[in-house]
């Protein structure tokens, strides 16, 4: 779907194991030299672990791929959750033994393979056993794979085998009853998530091996890929899969941290929990980051410290025969420094984490008494139950106080990084925003100077749905729209207030009212247009950024 847009000949994120992606870390290139060796050398087992997505499956795809010797027989057992004879079964079939008799045989089975062997041996032919997902054997298919390295020669193993697993194919291995087997293992290795540089170099690598010429992910946002990811190669692929199609949808060829903290909420569903309770949580943690930022920042500004002012009497005259007052001296006065608290773009930076699109949409819901869910239906859907609408914008301040309705506006920080905080509040010169749920007040100023016109409210349809209306429009939406203007100013009446017909009238009404209200003069009865004529009605159950108490008040 969003190939084409960026230039691409093919998805580059997909979670199959395609060895043409394979990135070689330091950790993975170590590991492939293990495997390497493993199957040139002669016998016993080797043993590959990691954590879920590391990358195992794709190291042994190349391995298979592009390592193997050119006299090699390799047998791949990829469901390991089978019975003695079904493992044994499988290995026959992998490697094309004929089992003439009793096939549901242990011995059987084993006989034919053991022969099988000695004649690839007698052939210069080396035998490769490769066992994925090893962690799901159970003992006894593992005491089966120990007594096949007992088929052997004078001088060599004849079976090479190469377990993969997860971390718990260690603990396994490390049980007493199969104490034999892990004495028989030759190689360990143990497979690490990529680091921060190693995560954004895997990036790269994979955009250009799908054809990109150019940057698509910006540095911000490797290195919040990195975070949520904590470097393990699958999660990076979901996430910057469902980043590059979220880029897509709206049509931004660079992919930003938002972007890829929405595209990681919705493939994680980790804003599943109560917002309440998450709120709260982030109103604790972004609070105390505050407090710490304010106070670093107050002692920082101190390039000397502060001399107290002492303040004396003078010296009293000693006359006889009164005895002579002690010299008094007046109480240090300290100066004060001004608490200095933290710029908008400092608060951005710090909670950055809590600045994200479901934060907001949490934060906007609750203005308007509602919870909001993610892992389901949209957020718009969720409105809509509701009888709210969504309006996403791109306009001016004077518009957003003229709505007069909280609303999600996109911040940009000075190291250009999206945030999405939600206007709760505005006065003449100031105006509260919500950091997830969190209050803070900053400048009118200060708010416009990190917001470039997008925002997106919600708002509530007067007939339960959002319609344009326009000349030739009939029914409940227009007997509406005459009755509130007439009830917004007489000037807006119209002579026949009966009719549920939009005619021209009623649109040089409407254009009379956009020119006044200073909105686009088209004779169209859009969502603004409704929004303001709501507002001006002051309708029951709206919040509205004019009678919000901001949080300093």
């Amino acid at each position: 779907m969003y190939t084409s847009f960026f230039g691409l000949h093919e998805k580059p994120f997909a979670i199959t194991p395609d060895p043409r992606y394979l990135f070689l870390s330091e950790r993975h290139g170590e590991a492939l030299a293990h495997l390497v060796y493993g199957v040139t050398e002669s016998g016993g087992f080797i043993q590959l672990t990691g954590e879920v997505g590391t990358g195992k499956t794709t190291l042994v795809r190349s391995l298979l791929l592009n390592k193997m010797p050119e006299n090699a027989d390799v047998a791949v057992v990829l469901n390991p959750q089978l019975s003695v004879v079904e493992f044994l079964a499988t290995i026959c079939e992998e490697l094309h033994i004929d089992v003439p008799h009793n096939k549901g045989s242990v011995k059987a089975l084993t006989d034919a393979l053991n022969q099988h062997l000695l004649k690839a041996h007698a052939e210069g032919r080396r035998t490769i056993l490769v066992v994925d997902e090893a962690q799901n054997l159970t003992p006894a298919v593992l005491e089966q794979v120990r007594l096949l390295t007992n088929l052997e020669t004078a001088k060599q193993k004849l079976l090479q085998i190469i377990l993969i697993g997860q971390e718990e194919l260690r603990d396994l291995l490390a049980r007493n009853d199969l104490r034999q087997l892990a004495q028989r293992i030759t190689a360990r290795y143990h497979l690490e998530p990529l680091s921060r540089d190693e995560t954004a170099s895997y990036i790269e690598h994979r955009l250009k091996v799908a054809g990109a010429l150019g940057e698509v992910f910006d540095a911000g946002a490797k290195r919040e890929i990195f975070r949520l990811s904590q470097g393990v190669p699958r999660v990076v692929n979901v996430i910057c899969d469902r980043a590059l199609l979220g880029a897509y949808a709206q049509e931004s060829r660079r992919v930003n941290p938002r972007l890829i903290r929405q595209a990681s909420a919705e493939v994680h569903g980790e804003f599943e929990r109560s917002p309440w309770v998450r709120r709260t949580a982030i109103a604790a943690g972004i609070v105390g980051v505050a407090i710490i930022a304010a106070s670093i920042w107050s002692v920082t500004q101190r390039e000397t410290p502060v001399q107290p002012i002492v303040v004396a009497k003078e010296p009293v005259v000693e006359t006889p025969p009164e005895p002579a007052p002690e010299t008094m001296a007046a109480e240090p006065v300290l100066q004060q420094e001004p608490e200095i608290e933290p710029t908008l773009d400092e608060q951005l930076r710090m909670a950055g984490d809590v600045t994200g699109s479901n934060y907001a949409l949490a934060a906007l819901f609750e203005t308007w008494g509602l919870e909001y869910r993610t892992g389901g239906r949209n957020a718009c859907a969720q409105a809509a139950d509701a009888g709210l609408a969504c309006l996403f914008e791109r306009g001016s301040w004077s518009g957003l106080r003229q709505m007069d309705r909280p609303a999600v506006l996109t911040l940009v920080d000075n190291d250009g990084n999206d945030h999405e905080v939600v206007l709760t509040g505005i006065t003449d010169s100031n105006a509260e925003l919500s950091f997830g749920g969190v209050r803070v007040v900053h400048s009118v100023s200060d708010i416009r100077d990190a917001w470039y016109g997008e925002f997106m409210l919600l708002w509530r349809p007067p007939i339960g749905a959002a319609v344009w209306l326009g000349p030739g429009s009939q029914g409940d939406d227009v007997a509406w729209l005459r009755n509130s203007l007439a009830a917004v100013d007489a000037r807006y009446a119209s002579t026949n207030v009966q009719s549920e017909v939009f005619d021209a009238e009623l649109e040089q009404l409407v254009r009379s009212f956009q020119r006044d209200h200073r909105l686009e003069v088209d004779g169209l009865v859009g969502q603004q247009t409704q929004i303001i004529i709501n507002s001006l009605l002051t309708v029951e159950g709206t919040p509205r950024l004019s009678t919000a108490r901001l949080a300093q008040d």
